[in-house]
Order: C-alpha cells, then structure tokens, then sequence
C-alpha cells in the first residue's frame, strides 16, 4: 500500500531545486516521460474554513515537497509564481527538459473562500504567464461558488490524507475550462469633502487587491476625479443584498472566534437577513434606496451601442453574474426558453462567451424563487458591457460586492457624474470536474440539450411554500437546526 501511495504521489511532486532560485540542478538530463504527471503548486489560506486551512497546510506538506505548498498568510501568490516561473524559465534555458514539461503541464491549487480563490486567479491574470496554469478551487469559505460551478463541490473538504489524495486525483484527471475575467471601473469628481476610498470590513480583502485607487500614470486617470478600477470571475452585486453581506463580513472580522463552520456562518447570515429587513425589506428599505431611484443603467449588447436598462422600481438589488453560481450555488439567471430567448435577444448562458447576464432580486422572499427546478429572479439583461451612473443627491453611500468580498462605497452628493463600469478583460483557465456546472460555448459536450423545451413556470415571482428551505444561497436561507422565531 506505501509503495503504491509512493507512485501515486509522484505524479504530482515537484524537485526541490526547481523551486529554489539559482539552485543546481539536481538531473538537467531528466526525460520529459519520466517527470510529474501532473505537477501541482498548492496555496491555502491557513485563516479559512476555521482550523481547516491549517490542517490542509500540514497534510499537504507531509505528501508533497514542503517547497510547493504555500501559506497564503506568509506569503503572496504573486511573489511565488514570479519566482518559481523565472527559476523554471531559468533551467527551461539550459536546456532542462524537466522544467519544460513542468511548465507545461503546471497545476495550482487554491485552498480558501471565494476571495482568496479570485485572488489566485487574478494573480494568474495579471503575471500574464507564458503558460498560464489552470486552477483547482479547494472550498473552504461560505458560500464556495467558485468550487461549486466548477464541481469541486459546496461543502468544506477533509483534511486528512485519503481526503486530500483523493482531491488530488480529481485533479490529475480534471479537464481545462476557460472563463471570462470581467473588468469594473469606477470614477467620481473628487467631492468637497468626505471620503472616497472603498469601505471594506476592516481591511480590504486580498481578493480586492486590484481594485484600487489607480495612480497618476495609469491611463484611465483623469485630473480631479477618483479613479478605481478592479477585477471580477463570478459575479458584481450592489445593493441590499452586499448590505447584509458587509454586516456579515464586518461581524466575522471583530469576532473570528464565532465562526468555526459553515453552520454558524449560514445561521448568522440569516439572523443579519432578519435584522437588517432582507426579509421584510418594504418596511425597513425605503424606495427612495432602490436600484431605479439611485443609478441609471445602461447595457451595450452586440451592436456595440449604450441603451438604457428599464429596472423595475421594486428591485433592490443587482447581480451582473459570470458563473452559474451566486451566494452558495443558487443560479439566479436558470435557463430561459427558446421562446424567451428569441424575445429578449438572449443566447445560452456560458462562462467564456464575453457576456454576463444581469439580475435583479427584490428581497430575500424573491429569492425562494430560486429554490423551484427552473426558478430564477427578474431577468433583466444578457450583455458585454454594463453602466451606472448614479443619480445626484440620491444616496451618500452604497455597499457593493465583487466575488463574495463586500464594501461599503461612500459616494459624493454633489457629483452626477458618479459611473461604474464593467466590461470584458480576458480570460484564465480552470479546473473542472465531470460534475461541473458551468458551460464552454467551445465545448461541445458541456452544451445545453436544446431538443427539449424547459418549463418555465417559474417566473422568479412566486413564492415557495416551505420557510425552511431558504434554498443554498446565504442571503437567503435559515437552515433546518435554526429556530425561525428566535431570529430577532
């Protein structure tokens, strides 16, 4: 059994002098045959998923070279991917047949909430690697939607060795996936008083390290503005949905001692929901804070023109969604008939197509919708490139999301020239396995089964029947062990 564990475990080890800069090589003569068959880096946040992140760190240390599993904690990713691919490019020159085929045939791994995993990813996008490597998602936060559309499941993973060899197996036997990567800039008259800068739970999170005030050289700087421009992979939500999510990330910050497991945070979640009228938003949200009354939208579709996006005036908050994954897998999009899509100008929803469609929620009661086969909220828009321009006066402040990390955006009341923009920025590659939920337009075997017309009763309007089930999505469910009356 320790011999056939031994082998297995080469297919992923890496040799220590290719990780090292300026180290000697070990064997430059190596075949390309006799190397790793799948090479891995592996990053884990050791804060997330409790002890869990920890835990993963030593596990994967004690099967795989100490030198390729890294604590994001101590060290960023963009520092050790600049390292060990110049290293690697380095004997690559040398003629090292070895690290040309572990540069070809690289995996990462990431271990961690959304955040942490979009901040791998857009590590990977930025560096603009020779060979940029596609990455497996271990889920190790809340809501896990990066993992979840890519079927690396829901759920936190064990920790111990048969958990963590069989992930690896999945993904030596995992296929490539490429996603969009969606660009959001923000601008705003530099106000005659008051902040600016984004609000985050304490510190902004790493996952927003290139939303960023953007510097005098940078093109998209114009004089007597705030410039911030930043990155997303699933999805930007604005609104009282990213409320409740800053609520919740605000608690966590102050008090990580009471959040242990995804129980706890789902049973926060909703006690926030509650408290802060998710529930009974019409109560303790006033129209005046509602998506139409405070921004215009505007969507550039095909044809490469603006037009105006009518929002219904009871809508509160927004989704510009990527991924067939919101808020702990819950698809707020679903899948529209053909009859639909031919009405709406709207194609199937994939995750490489440069579009993303646009959602809208009025509450957390709307969201039940999503719990029905073919349920999903108010469709609004399928496009490539989205707008708002905020009213002048209409709100000091709003709360904005990107990939499950939230803040809260102080906005000047005397400006009307306050915009957000998002458009498409490239892609990155992903590791997907068999239970995928995602779609390639470039892959035929992920592609939707058009012989048969879906039943769309379903039309995000209704209610569900059962109070218990809230559906998957964080903002909008209380699980079975919670006592609904006690949420107050």
């Amino acid at each position: 059994m320790a011999s056939r564990d031994s082998e297995f475990l080469k297919n992923f080890w890496i040799p220590s002098y290719m990780l090292v800069p300026e180290s000697a090589a070990e064997s430059s003569q190596i075949a390309r045959g006799n190397g790793p068959k799948c090479p891995v880096l592996v990053f884990a946040n050791s804060k997330s998923g409790g002890q869990l992140g920890g835990d993963l760190l030593k596990t994967y240390r004690a099967l795989l070279n100490e030198k390729q599993v890294f604590d994001l904690g101590e060290e960023a990713p963009e520092k050790v991917l600049s390292r060990v691919y110049a290293n690697l490019e380095r004997l690559k020159v040398q003629g090292d047949q070895l690290a040309t085929g572990i540069m070809e045939s690289l995996r990462l791994i990431v271990a961690g909430g959304d955040g942490t995993a979009g901040w791998l990813l857009g590590v990977v996008c930025d560096l603009k690697l020779s060979h940029p490597p596609p990455i497996a998602t271990v889920p190790l936060g809340t809501g896990n939607n990066l993992p979840f559309a890519f079927g690396w499941g829901k759920k936190n993973p064990g920790t111990n060795e048969h958990s963590v060899k069989s992930f690896l197996d999945q993904v030596m036997k995992a296929k490539e996936m490429k996603i969009d990567n969606w660009h959001i800039l923000m601008r705003m008259r530099i106000p005659k008083e008051g902040p600016c800068d984004p609000i985050a739970p304490l510190e902004l999170p790493h996952s927003l390290h290139a939303f960023h005030r953007v510097s005098e050289t940078d093109e998209q700087n114009i004089e007597g503005y705030h410039t911030f421009r930043g990155g997303f992979w699933n999805y930007f939500s604005m609104g009282m949905d990213a409320q409740i999510s800053y609520a919740f990330h605000s608690e966590r910050k102050l008090h990580p001692e009471k959040f242990k497991n995804q129980l706890v945070n789902q049973t926060t979640y909703a006690r926030l929901g509650c408290t802060q009228g998710w529930f009974l938003a019409p109560l303790f949200h006033p129209p005046s804070r509602n998506i139409a009354h405070v921004v215009k939208v505007q969507i550039m579709k095909r044809n490469g023109q603006w037009e105006d996006l009518q929002i219904p005036s009871s809508i509160r908050s927004i989704v510009c969604l990527n991924l067939p994954s919101f808020s702990g897998g819950l698809n707020p999009w679903g899948t529209p008939t053909r009859r639909q899509q031919r009405q709406n100008d709207w194609t199937r929803p994939y995750v490489d197509d440069g579009l993303i469609e646009v959602v809208g929620f009025r509450d957390a009661w709307h969201g039940l919708a999503l719990l029905g086969p073919n349920g999903h909220g108010t469709r609004l828009a399928q496009a490539r490139r989205i707008g708002f321009v905020f009213h002048k006066g209409a709100t000091d402040h709003t709360y904005m999301r990107i990939d499950g990390e939230p803040w809260k955006q102080p906005l000047p009341i005397d400006d009307d020239t306050v915009v957000v923009e998002i458009s498409h920025h490239g892609q990155v590659n992903m590791l997907a396995t068999h239970e995928c939920k995602s779609k390639s337009v470039h892959d035929p075997s992920t592609h939707y089964n058009d012989d048969a017309e879906e039943d769309d009763s379903s039309n995000g309007d209704s209610l569900a029947d059962e109070f218990r089930k809230f559906g998957a999505a964080d903002t909008f469910k209380i699980p079975d062990e919670v006592d609904i009356s006690q949420l107050s």
